[in-house]
C-alpha cells in the first residue's frame, strides 16, 4: 500500500491501492483521462464495463464513463473493487464538477454512478464505494470542506448518505435547504445534466430537490420501480422516498451536502471496519505528505528553484 501512494508524488493526480479486511484490492484513480496511456484507460474502462455486465440485464448505459470518451475520463475518480485474482467486482465513478459560482468556483464531488457485483452484495462495501474516496480527497485538500452530491431513487443510498456526511439536504433526518444547497442546485441542472444522465425535458423542484422524470438523458437502465429500489433498514428513509418520488414517471432526489470534519469522524468511527482504520489513517496521511509536507521542504530549502518559488540567495559555482 506504502509504495503505491509514493508512486503517486511524481503525479498530479492519484493512484492509491490498498487492501479491505476482505482480501479485496481498492484501486482509487483520480482523473485518468489527463495522464493514462490508452492502453491502461481502455483496460480501466473494460474493468468497469465487466461489473456493468453482471449487474445489468441491458447494456443501454452511454453517458459518463460508458461513453468511451477520454475527456469524460479526465473529470473523473474511479474507486475500483477487485478480487486478489484481479477480477472486478464494483466500481464507483465519481466525477469532479467544477460549477461557476460567485465569487469564485466551487468543486463539487458527484458521488456518480455505483455497481456491485450481484455475488458481492452484502458484503460491507459501501464504506468504500461512497465514503472512502471522498476521504482522501478531503486529506489531500488540508482539511478544507468539500461539497458532495448524490442523485438517486434508491432509498438505501439516500440514507447512506444522509448518515455519512454534515448538512446533507434534502434529508428526512436532519437539516435544512441553505442558499448554498439552492445555488449549487441550480447551477448543477443547468450545466451538468450530462454528469448523472439527465436529460433537458427533466423538471426540477426547487422546494424539494426533485428531479421529475430523471431517466431519458442516457440513464435509461438504471430505473427502478419501488418494488426493486433496495431499502434502508431505518424506514425513514423508505417512507421518505415513497412520499417525495414518483416511480411510474422515474424521479430522482439531489442530495447536496459536505465532507468536513465532524463527517470524516462519523465515517471512521461508524462506516470503517475499525481493523482498518488506522491503515486508512495511514493512507490518508501519505496522499496528504504530497500536498503538505513536501512543499514545506521544499519552501525550507533556500538554495534551489520549485515551481515559482526562487532561491534566497543564487549560490556561484
Amino acid at each position: 500500500m506504502i509504495g503505491t501512494v509514493f508512486k503517486t508524488f511524481g503525479r498530479k493526480y492519484m493512484d492509491v491501492t490498498l487492501r479491505t479486511e476482505a482480501d479485496y484490492l481498492v484501486r482509487i484513480v483520480e482523473r485518468p483521462g489527463l495522464w493514462m496511456d490508452d492502453t491502461s484507460l481502455a483496460a480501466l474502462s473494460a474493468d468497469l464495463r465487466t461489473v456493468a455486465a453482471r449487474t445489468l440485464d441491458a447494456g443501454g448505459l452511454t453517458y459518463g464513463v460508458f461513453s468511451g470518451d477520454k475527456e469524460r475520463m479526465g473529470s473523473v475518480v474511479v474507486t475500483l473493487v477487485s478480487r486478489r485474482d484481479g477480477s472486478p467486482i464494483a466500481f464507483n465513478a465519481l466525477a469532479v464538477m467544477s460549477l461557476n459560482t460567485a465569487p469564485y468556483p466551487t468543486d463539487v464531488l458527484h458521488l456518480g454512478l455505483v455497481m456491485v457485483d450481484p455475488d458481492e452484495r452484502s458484503k460491507n462495501l459501501s464504506w468504500v464505494l461512497y465514503g472512502l474516496t471522498c476521504f482522501l480527497i478531503f486529506f489531500r485538500r488540508q482539511f478544507r470542506p468539500v461539497w458532495v452530491s448524490n442523485v438517486t431513487q434508491v432509498p438505501a443510498v439516500v440514507g447512506m448518505v444522509s448518515e455519512m456526511f454534515s448538512d446533507i439536504w434534502p434529508s428526512p433526518q436532519h437539516g435544512r435547504r441553505t442558499l448554498s444547497h439552492l445555488l449549487l442546485a441550480r447551477e448543477i441542472m443547468t450545466t451538468q445534466r450530462h454528469v448523472f444522465g439527465v436529460g433537458d425535458e427533466a423538471g426540477f423542484d426547487e422546494e424539494r430537490f426533485v428531479i421529475t422524470d430523471a431517466y431519458t438523458g442516457g440513464s435509461d437502465d438504471l430505473k427502478k420501480t419501488w418494488e426493486m429500489a433496495p431499502k434502508h433498514r431505518d424506514d425513514r428513509y423508505n417512507v421518505f422516498c415513497k412520499d417525495a418520488l414518483d416511480y411510474t414517471r422515474g424521479d430522482d432526489v439531489l442530495q447536496l451536502g459536505l465532507m468536513d470534519l465532524t463527517a470524516m469522524r462519523t465515517y471512521l468511527t461508524r462506516e470503517v471496519p475499525k481493523s482498518a482504520v488506522l491503515g486508512l489513517l495511514l493512507t490518508g496521511g501519505l496522499v496528504a505528505l504530497r500536498r503538505v509536507v513536501l512543499p514545506a521542504v521544499h519552501w525550507a530549502d533556500t538554495s534551489r528553484t520549485w515551481s515559482i518559488l526562487r532561491p534566497y540567495k543564487v549560490r556561484n559555482e
